[in-house]
């Protein structure tokens, strides 16, 4: 018996160990970077590389550059804009296409649910030539809403699916409930269903607001004039020069693009929690 008792607590102390050091690596690959682009942003000077050393004079200099000597405030409005209106837009359309594909039986839903994921599993860089085409026709080239009507339109496949298969975790009970009491349609899915929906409507929320901001390829493809570049575009010219590199800005830049997506993540982080008690059983 008590050999049994030590090789369990063998087991446990072991476990804990390998959980303990795997959790210590994971943190040194994520916060390793972080520190670089921190300490690089603080730096004095043009500096020509990416360096862990705290050693340097340290200055708010670069963000005041940021916004006097680029077009950095620019960029930072055109990808706000872009963010908000992708976000709530695509938010929207997203819920109420989960819910109707949840809840209604209708022709051709099963077809539209697979085309959704055939479209999804096609990479964008196999649509930029016909993105390019389609914004030459439309006159919308180097223009931003062409942009967000991309964003919306991308998330909608995956997103949709994602939102069907939360709705469908919801008790379909609630819904024969209400109608009991003489809830209409509308009345179920607002008061009742998108309650319940708010962790994965968070969620949704939070990707399409950052999707602007890391997003390279399908903005540098359209957009041409400077003045219309989004953040990633923007910083990526700091550092394209290799005879002019501006890490110090390219750093501090970084490091605003974080404050808007951690402003939206705690004001949302509550909907993760309550979403999930929110409603309840008639009794």
């Amino acid at each position: 018996m008590s050999n049994l008792f030590r090789s369990q607590k063998s087991s446990r102390f072991f476990t804990k160990f390998f959980t303990y050091a795997f959790l210590l690596l994971l943190s040194v690959i994520i916060l390793y970077p972080l520190l670089i682009t921190a300490s690089s942003a603080y730096k004095a000077g043009n500096i020509s590389a990416f360096d862990l050393s705290f050693d340097a004079t340290w200055t708010l200099d670069n963000f005041r550059r940021l916004f006097t000597e680029t077009l950095y405030g620019e960029w930072y409005i055109n990808t706000l804009v872009i963010a908000f209106v992708t976000m709530i837009v695509q938010v929207i359309l997203i819920t109420l296409a989960g819910y109707t594909f949840s809840r209604y039986r209708f022709i051709g839903r099963k077809k539209s649910l697979m085309f959704f994921l055939l479209v999804q599993m096609i990479p964008t860089t196999a649509t930029l030539v016909a993105f390019y085409v389609m914004a030459l026709l439309l006159g919308a080239l180097d223009q931003s809403w062409f942009l967000m009507f991309l964003y919306i339109g991308g998330g909608i496949p995956m997103n949709t699916w994602l939102m069907k298969g939360y709705f469908d975790t919801i008790p379909y009970d609630l819904d024969e409930s209400a109608k009991l009491d003489g809830a209409g349609h509308f009345m179920i899915f607002a008061q009742i269903v998108l309650p319940m929906a708010k962790p994965m409507i968070a969620v949704q929320a939070l990707w399409a607001f950052m999707t602007p901001f890391g997003e390279y390829m399908l903005a540098k493809f359209l957009l041409r004039s400077p003045e219309n570049y989004t953040v990633a575009i923007g910083l990526h010219t700091f550092i394209s020069n290799p005879q002019e590199q501006k890490v110090a800005l390219f750093s501090a830049g970084a490091i605003l693009i974080a404050i808007p997506i951690s402003i939206l993540f705690f004001m949302l982080q509550k909907n993760f929690v309550s979403g999930l008690t929110a409603g309840g059983t008639k009794g």
